[in-house]
This record gives structure tokens, C-alpha cells and sequence, in this order.
């Protein structure tokens, strides 16, 4: 398959990501199927997409015309078979359990037409095993979106042991015409790249709380008045250069010794869980906000990606 045989993509699921990602798919000018199962999942889906829309245009990033255009393409539908049967690639956005995922692959590869992609958006499960409940492994591949999707431009491009390179090239292709910013990972490493580097960050930062070091509140301070400033520009390799390597062999020869490097759950992390504590879902996190307070926090975040996508735009220019 090559890029220009994708006319058709299928979206699986309703959920946290599966609207922004089908909503992108829309904007590429791609024909779009949504599968959800009840008339209630995809009525959140298309709520999620419209006020997507709605947050792109009341910020310029596209018109009113358009997003009738987008809203056009995209259609609900409660059956995989409906959904997939006829589609070029599929996304596979449902919950983060293997098993269902398994299950959900073993239906597409059977409905699926021969040539058709199939793509997990799984956040750091085994695309190979995923894969091997179907009977077109070289065809598995991993798009890995970040949230939301709609407005944050990394997708990883998962390579698992038995996908192709021409299934890889294909999947770089779409999301590059999308208007993403694909990286490849090209060894099948459970979190892929961003959730490692983020997973290794909030281990460390609980580590620090639970240790006494330094309280929450100063934790989050700290990232966001100093390295959470450059990251932007320069990442975690690139911020080593420019601070001199010397320098950091030197630190991290007394540092990395003294790093957290446990391979339990953080003790923090799992004592919220168990309370209850699920975070802005739940109404408290590590922190106790009232609504009020998440929702800002919330808008704050998506005023900065806004931000960030309309510098991106105008680079392209």
C-alpha cells in the first residue's frame, strides 16, 4: 500500500482520544468512520469533536466553513464491521487492555480487506503481541497520538518486531500529511519514547516528595520556572550540549547514584489510587482543587498548545 491508496481511515472508539484523532483525520480531508458502541458513546465523541472545533475556530486556527467540511466527513457508527470493512488504515483508540485489544485486532484482520494498515494507538503496550492475534503482523504498526490530540503534534510510529518498514514509511507518510510530527521508535520498548521520559520524571518527583526533599507544590514549581522553560526548544540531549557534557559527566557522577531507580509503583501513586483519589476526574489528585481551580488549570494548559500550534502554523508560512 502507499499513501495515495488511503482514502478511507476507521476510528475506533469514543473515549479520551479517539474523537480528536478521527477529528485530525477529517481535517487531512480523509472520508472517517467512528466506532462506538451505543448511540450515548458517540454522541460524547461528536460533543468532544464539536467543541474541539469550536476552541479552533474562536482561536483563528480554522473557519467556520472548514470545521462544516471536517464535521461532514466524519460518521458514527456502532459496528466494527461498519466501520473498518471498507477502510484503507485503521486506528485502533480503545481502552489500554491488552486483551481487548487482541480481541479488537483479531476481528479487523478478518473483516479488513487484505491490503488495509492497522494501527494501535496504544500508550506503550507491545505492538508485536498485539500483532500476533492477527494474520498480517507486518501490517501492525503503532501511531501513538498525545493529548489532546487536536492540538499536540507527536504521533510515534511504533515499529514492532514483525511490522514492515513499508508499513512504517506509510504510516510516517500519513501522519506527516496530517500535519503531525511523527518520530519512529524503533525498537518495541514498553512506554515507546514520551512516556518513558515522562514516567522517569514523575517517579523521580514523587521519590523526591516521599523522601521529605521538597513538597509537592515546590516539585511542580521547580519544573515550571526552570528546564520546563526550555524544553520547548531544546530537549533533555540537546539541553546537555549546550550546558557542556563535561558538566553533566561531573554531576552525574555523584548524582545518578542518589537518583530513584525502584521498579515499584510509587508508594504516593498507588496510597491516591486506593483512597480514591483519581485526580481532576475525581475532584482530588495529589492536589484538592475545587472545579473552579481545574478548570482553569485546564484552560491555562490548552491556551499554551494553542499558543504552540499557532507559532507551529506560522512557521509553515
Amino acid at each position: 500500500m502507499e499513501l495515495e491508496d488511503i482514502r478511507s481511515i476507521a476510528v475506533l472508539g469514543t473515549g479520551t482520544m479517539a474523537p480528536g484523532i478521527a477529528q485530525v483525520c477529517a481535517q487531512s480531508g480523509y472520508s472517517v468512520s467512528m466506532w462506538g458502541r451505543t448511540d450515548a458513546s458517540l454522541k460524547r465523541g461528536f460533543d468532544r469533536i464539536h467543541s474541539n472545533l469550536r476552541t479552533l475556530r474562536e482561536n483563528d486556527l480554522l473557519t467556520e466553513q472548514t470545521a462544516r467540511a471536517v464535521l461532514s466527513r466524519i460518521s458514527g457508527v456502532k459496528t466494527i464491521e461498519e466501520a473498518a470493512a471498507a477502510a484503507d488504515f485503521v486506528i485502533e483508540s480503545i481502552a489500554e487492555d491488552m486483551s481487548l485489544k487482541k480481541e479488537a485486532f483479531g476481528t479487523l484482520d478478518r473483516i479488513c480487506a487484505e491490503g488495509t494498515i492497522l494501527a494501535t494507538n496504544t500508550s506503550g503496550l507491545s505492538v508485536t503481541e498485539i500483532a500476533a492475534a492477527t494474520g498480517r503482523a507486518h501490517k501492525v504498526v503503532a501511531t501513538h497520538f498525545w493529548s489532546p490530540p487536536h492540538l499536540v503534534p507527536l504521533v510515534e510510529v511504533v515499529q514492532g518486531d514483525t511490522t514492515s518498514t513499508e508499513t512504517v514509511d506509510v504510516a510516517l507518510k500519513l501522519m506527516k500529511k496530517m500535519g503531525k510530527t511523527p518520530v519512529v521508535v524503533k525498537k518495541d520498548a514498553p512506554g515507546f519514547i514520551g512516556n518513558r521520559l515522562q514516567f522517569a520524571l514523575l517517579r523521580e518527583a514523587l521519590h523526591i516528595v516521599e523522601q521529605g526533599i521538597a513538597s509537592m507544590e515546590d516539585v511542580d514549581a521547580t519544573v515550571k520556572a526552570s528546564f520546563g522553560r526550555r524544553l520547548p526548544v531544546t530537549g533533555p540531549l540537546e539541553s546537555a550540549d549546550l550546558g557542556g557534557l563535561d558538566v553533566y559527566l561531573a554531576i552525574s557522577d555523584y548524582l545518578m547514584k542518589d537518583l530513584c531507580s525502584s521498579g515499584e509503583v510509587p508508594r504516593l501513586l498507588a496510597e491516591a489510587v486506593e483512597k480514591g483519589w483519581l485526580g481532576a476526574k475525581s475532584g482530588r489528585g495529589f492536589y484538592q482543587r475545587a472545579p473552579e481551580a481545574i478548570s482553569r488549570l485546564s484552560t491555562a494548559r490548552e491556551e499554551q498548545l494553542i499558543d504552540f500550534l499557532k507559532k507551529d502554523q506560522a512557521k509553515e508560512v
